[in-house]
């Protein structure tokens, strides 16, 4: 997992650093600044745009750091007098110690005409809250437009750190250096896509910090016994299949095959029956009589207009059709269960009143798992998986546009049901499916690919 924290997150680990080991701040300024100023090529003259907080103090720091290596640097700020306080008032008076000025402009368009070079985006990092305004705006806007390539500090100002939407006018840069750890700004698109190519740079922290938000890895599964065999790989049932909707159960069916599992039985609409056998041979496939077989290890129910969901105790995937209307909290207070729903079936499933922007999907998802036993697997771009009596949210960056196609999902919902039948905990056969299912995907970038396409890649990834 990789963590992406939030600027209260974030603070806390600076001042464990600060207070409980004694590194003092100063010093995890000149560690990022070096770090920061390695991404610059060399001999590349250099404007710093410097505020008036920490993020000031960063660039300042870099600048002086340029100028004793030779470099020609010269530093900017969109205030007529800027207030330096705490580190950066320090750093401004290194800064000045060194002969070195700081440059205002009534018309920031003009005098960026005369730059050449990058220019060190060092306004605001951290302690970023609301849309920028005022003449800080007007320089962002200036810089966007100069076509000049941008080396943000931290993150490009504007970004709110912990949050993944774009709130208004904001630094576009070509490389972020990212102090200590990512934040969520660096790791959640659309934001993300403002930051240009990312550089975590190391300052000195004595822990990692901690996040209430991370992002999926490879998941690394458990190894096979040499003497295995069909019934060491579970048994997954799926209630799928109506008239007109039988390829939603092939694709589920063929989803809990493709990660693995050892044996699917489908229990299908009778008047669907041959169809869905015909085009997945390796499952069995019956007719629906009201019961589940008692030796499957997973239920999973809902593609192909399946609405009812069976008298089960067991492991419960509930997918597409059987997510009704206000039924959320139920399932998320059932144990064993795991619910797939795509943003509007979410807003279905909880009485919202319309599907959610990135960062209310993220507070919503928390909200309803909160304390919960069951597994949320809220899909689409940036799938989030909460719940399973945990408080964080993990995130999917796997994946992309293309993958927006009828059957996606019913694919998907079968990969959970069968990473769970392998014995994984529900939350991570969620987090397994949704990386596997998004990294297929990223094997066939663009429009027009299948879910069995997606199907067909499963295998080599689960090799590699």
């Amino acid at each position: 997992m990789i963590p992406l924290l939030t600027a209260d997150e974030m603070r806390a680990a600076e001042h464990q650093a600060i207070e409980g080991w004694g590194m003092p701040s100063l010093v995890l300024q000149e560690h990022a600044a070096l770090g920061a100023l390695a991404l610059i090529p060399p001999g590349e003259p250099i404007q710093v745009l410097a505020g008036p907080g920490n993020n000031g103090g960063d660039a300042l720091a870099l600048a002086r750091l340029a100028r004793l290596q030779g470099r020609e640097v010269t530093v900017w700020s969109p205030f007529t007098q800027p207030e330096w306080r705490g580190d950066a008032a320090h750093q401004a008076r290194l800064w000045r110690g060194l002969g070195g000025g700081i440059q205002g402009a009534a018309g920031p368009d003009e005098v960026m005409r005369t730059w050449r070079g990058w220019v060190v985006d060092g306004l605001f990092g951290l302690g970023t809250a609301r849309p920028l305004d005022g003449p800080a705006a007007v320089w962002v806007k200036a810089l966007n437009g100069s076509g000049l390539p941008v080396l943000a500090l931290d993150l490009p100002s504007g970004l709110d750190p912990g949050a993944a939407e774009i709130p208004g006018e904001v630094v576009r840069a070509a490389r972020t250096a990212c102090f200590g750890a990512l934040k969520v700004c660096h790791g959640l698109l659309p934001a993300k896509e403002c930051c240009g190519e990312i550089s975590v740079i190391p300052i000195p922290l004595n822990r990692s910090p901690e996040a209430a938000m991370q992002l999926l890895e490879r998941p690394i599964l458990p190894p096979r016994a040499w003497n295995a065999h069909k019934g060491s790989f579970g048994h997954v049932a799926i209630r799928a299949g109506s008239l007109g909707m039988s390829g939603a159960a092939v694709l589920a069916a063929l989803g809990a095959l493709r990660v693995g599992v050892g044996l699917v039985t489908v229990l299908a609409e009778p008047e669907v029956r041959a169809e869905i056998a015909a085009q997945v041979p390796e499952a069995m496939v019956h007719p629906w009589r009201g019961t589940v077989p008692p030796e499957a290890d997973v239920l999973l129910v809902g593609p192909g207009g399946i609405a009812q969901v069976p008298d089960w105790e067991g492991p419960l995937v509930v997918d597409a059709s059987a997510l009704k209307e206000g039924e959320g909290k139920r399932w998320m207070e059932r144990p064993g269960t795991a619910i797939t729903p795509h943003p509007g079936e979410f807003a279905r499933l909880f009485r919202l009143s319309r599907p959610l922007l990135m960062d209310e999907r993220l507070a919503q998802a928390r909200l309803v798992a909160a304390g919960k036993p069951g597994v949320l697997v809220l899909k689409g771009a940036q799938t989030v998986i909460a719940g399973g009596a945990r408080g964080d949210l993990w995130i999917n960056p796997t994946g992309h546009p293309g993958m927006a196609t009828g059957g996606s999902g019913d694919l998907l919902a079968g990969m959970v049901a069968g990473f769970r039948a392998q014995g994984l905990p529900m939350r991570e056969a969620a987090a397994a499916a949704t990386w596997f299912h998004g990294a297929a995907g990223d094997q066939l970038p663009g429009a027009g690919l299948l879910p069995r396409d997606l199907a067909e890649l499963l295998p080599e990834l689960l090799r590699a």
